[in-house]
Order: C-alpha cells, then sequence, then structure tokens
C-alpha cells in the first residue's frame, strides 16, 4: 500500500507546502502560471513515484527538485514557445501584483536561467545555499557565483529608470509656433 500512503502524505504536504512552492517557482519561472503547473506537475510525480518521495527525509525539498528540473525540461523543449508566450501573455493576469513585484519578475525573467533559479531559491525560497546547489544540480561554488552575478545584473536592471515618454510634437506648423 505504498501509494496510499503516498497520497496521504501528499495532501499533508500539499496543505503545508503547495503555496510556499508556487512562490519559489515564481521566482525561478518568472510565471505564476507557469510555477503553479510545475508545482503540480511535482505533486502528480510524487504520487506516482511514491517509494522514492515516501522515503523523502524532507518531502518538500523533494518536491521543490522536482518542479525545478520539470521547469528546466520544459524550457529545454519549448524555448521557441516560452520566447513566444510571454509576449502573448494577457496583462490583466497580473493586474493584482504591486507594482514592485511587477518589476522583480521582469527583472528576473531577462536573467540567465541558471541566475534567475539560484537567485529566486536562495532569496525568494530563503534556501541555504547548499540546498540551492543540491536543488539545481551545481557546486556551491558554481551557485556562489551565480547568486553574485544574478544580484549584480537584477541591482542594474532594476536601477535603470523607466523610460519617460516622448513629448507630444506640437502640431501648429513652425509658422504659427511662437519663438520666446
Amino acid at each position: 500500500m505504498p501509494r496510499a500512503n503516498a497520497i496521504d502524505r501528499v495532501q499533508d504536504v500539499y496543505g503545508t507546502s503547495y503555496r510556499r512552492l508556487v512562490g519559489q517557482l515564481t521566482g525561478v519561472t518568472g510565471d505564476p502560471v507557469e510555477a503553479e503547473d510545475a508545482v503540480m506537475e511535482a505533486f502528480a510525480r510524487a504520487v506516482n513515484s511514491s517509494r522514492s518521495f515516501l522515503a523523502a527525509e524532507n518531502p518538500e525539498a523533494w518536491l521543490r527538485t522536482v518542479a525545478v528540473n520539470v521547469t528546466r525540461t520544459r524550457w529545454r523543449r519549448n524555448r521557441f514557445f516560452r520566447d513566444v508566450s510571454h509576449r502573448l501573455a494577457d496583462a490583466e493576469s497580473y493586474d493584482d501584483l504591486p507594482e514592485d513585484r511587477l518589476a522583480l519578475l521582469a527583472a528576473l525573467r531577462r536573467l540567465p536561467a541558471p541566475q534567475r533559479e539560484a537567485i529566486a531559491l536562495h532569496h525568494l525560497a530563503d534556501l541555504p545555499v547548499h540546498e540551492v546547489a543540491e536543488a539545481v544540480g551545481a557546486p556551491v561554488g558554481t551557485v556562489k557565483a551565480r547568486l553574485a552575478r544574478g544580484r549584480a545584473a537584477l541591482a542594474e536592471l532594476l536601477s535603470e529608470p523607466d523610460p519617460e515618454p516622448d513629448p507630444e510634437p506640437d502640431p501648429r506648423p513652425d509658422s504659427e509656433r511662437s519663438t520666446r
């Protein structure tokens, strides 16, 4: 009956970890809908891989690792679609997010995927560096370098001033404009 035990454990972990995992994966992906989908896929895999899930000391870490791997696989397989879909996303779906959160998500999307993953897992998920390294399958030193580069890039991206709108041109012909 490992599958029945896995379903019970998945339900327990879902109640305590789902929202946190979606928040963490939103930082990784830059897209709340994609993050939610990856987390749901991780929960489905927990049921299908019941022995592995039940043996995990930290089920939330197990799910986070699976969800990060799901996003990586999707990114590799659907690179073209991902590039196009961000441009097609309905702006209304993000209306309830604060301006600073939108700016952060936009800046995170502009980072290379390895830096974005490290930043999201360390700063948004509050994971220690060694757990980030474990989740992304990279050495600790590599994760530290990605964090440093990612923070520097984010600082630059977030400090860029918003572009000023071009002043509307004066519709009057030159001869009618006063030159004071």
